[in-house]
C-alpha cells in the first residue's frame, strides 16, 4: 500500500456546520437490465478466498501512517444503532459520537483539526432524533427502510415507508434486496424492485443491502451486485449485520471487482459498504486495502466508501489513543452511545 501523509488534510472544518468531505460524485443513473453481462458474471470461490486471505498480510501500515490511516475509517464509518430497544437519547448519544468521534487532545496530537463520521444510520422511527441532534451539520443521515432486516414486508409498505424516511428528513436510504429473487434467478424482478425503491428514494441516496450471508454463492453476489446497480443502486452493502455471516473480504472482494467492472463500461461510480463484525482498527485497515488496491483512491471518500459499524469506532479510538500516549484505555472509555 502506498502510504499517505501521516496527518489527514481532507478539509480542516472552520465552523459546526461543516462536514468531511462534501459528496461530489454524480449519482448513478442506472441502465436497462442486461440479461447477457449478468449471466456471465462468474465467480472462482477457491481462487477469490486464496486472494482475499493475503490482503491483510501484503498490505500493512505502521506507526504516523496507520493513525493516518484510521482516522480515514473513522470518517467513513456510518455509525450505526439498530436495536429493538433504541431510544431518542441513545440516538442523541450516537449523534453527539459522530460529530465529535475522536477526542480533540488526541487529533491536536496528531496534528488534525476535526473530523466527523460519515454517517449516522438509524431505523425509521429513530429519525426525528437524529435530525434534532445533527441541526447544524450536514452529517448524512441513513435510515434502514423496507422491512429491515429481513424485506419481507408488502412491497407497497416498503415503498411507502422509504417515501416516509425521507419526508422525515433521512438523506439516504438503506434498502434491503427480495434474497428469494437472487435464489430463484429471477433478475428481471430483482431489477424492478430495485428501480422502483430507487425512485422512491427521490434525492436520497440509495444503498442496496444484498445479504450476503444468505445468496447462497459468490457468483450470485456477484450477479445481484450488477442487477443492483443497473437499477440505480448509489452503494450496495453487504449485510443488514443480522445475518449469521456479514461481512467477509472474499464478498467483499466480488462485490468490488463488480463496482470496478459497472465503472468500466458505464463511468459511472457506484459506492461499497461492508456492514456486520466488523469491530476491530486492524480489520478496518485491511478493507481500505483492499479498496485502494482493487478500486484507487478516489473510492476512499465517504461518498464512496462506508463502513456499517457500532463498535468499530471504540477501537479505532483506542489505538490512536496508544499512538498518541504509548498507552491503551480501557475499551469502556470509548462508547458509542
Amino acid at each position: 500500500m502506498a502510504t499517505p501523509s501521516p496527518h489527514v488534510h481532507a478539509r480542516t472544518p472552520q465552523t459546526d456546520d461543516a462536514h468531511l468531505p462534501q459528496v461530489t460524485e454524480p449519482r448513478n443513473p442506472g441502465m436497462p437490465l442486461d440479461l447477457n453481462w449478468v449471466l456471465s458474471a462468474q465467480a472462482n470461490t477457491s481462487a477469490i478466498e486464496r486472494l482475499a486471505g493475503t490482503i491483510g498480510a501484503r498490505r500493512s501500515v505502521k506507526k504516523a501512517y496507520q493513525a493516518a490511516w484510521l482516522l480515514k475509517a473513522v470518517t467513513c464509518i456510518d455509525l450505526t444503532t439498530l436495536s429493538g430497544d433504541d431510544t431518542s437519547r441513545r440516538v442523541e448519544r450516537l449523534c453527539a459520537k459522530a460529530r465529535q468521534p475522536v477526542a480533540p487532545a488526541i487529533l491536536e496530537a496528531l496534528g488534525v483539526g476535526p473530523i466527523t463520521t460519515g454517517a449516522v444510520c438509524v431505523y425509521h422511527e429513530m429519525i426525528p432524533a437524529a435530525v434534532n441532534a445533527l441541526k447544524g451539520t450536514n452529517i448524512p443521515i441513513a435510515a434502514v427502510s423496507t422491512g429491515f432486516p429481513a424485506g419481507l414486508s408488502p412491497f407497497e409498505l416498503r415503498l411507502k415507508e422509504i417515501e416516509m424516511s425521507v419526508a422525515a428528513g433521512a438523506t439516504e436510504i438503506d434498502i434491503v434486496i427480495s434474497r428469494r429473487h437472487v435464489l430463484s434467478g429471477n433478475w428481471q424482478a430483482l431489477y424492478d424492485e430495485m428501480a422502483q425503491m430507487r425512485a422512491a428514494c427521490g434525492e436520497a441516496h440509495v444503498k442496496a443491502i444484498l445479504a450476503t450471508g444468505e445468496l447462497g454463492s459468490l457468483r450470485n453476489v456477484a450477479r445481484a451486485s450488477l442487477v443492483c446497480m443497473m437499477a440505480g443502486a448509489d452503494f450496495i452493502k453487504t449485510s443488514t449485520g443480522k445475518e449469521s455471516v456479514n461481512a467477509t473480504l472474499p464478498v467483499s472482494l466480488v462485490m468490488i471487482r463488480a463496482i470496478r467492472d459497472y465503472y468500466d463500461r458505464t463511468g459511472i461510480r457506484v459506492g461499497y459498504k461492508p456492514a456486520g463484525g466488523i469491530s476491530k482498527a486492524k480489520d478496518a485497515l485491511t478493507y481500505l486495502a483492499l479498496v485502494k488496491e482493487e478500486l484507487g483512491d478516489r473510492w476512499l471518500q465517504p461518498d464512496l466508501f462506508r463502513f456499517g459499524a457500532s463498535s468499530l469506532l471504540g477501537d479505532i479510538e483506542r489505538q490512536l489513543e496508544h499512538h498518541v500516549t504509548g498507552a491503551y484505555s480501557a475499551g469502556y472509555r470509548h462508547a458509542a452511545h
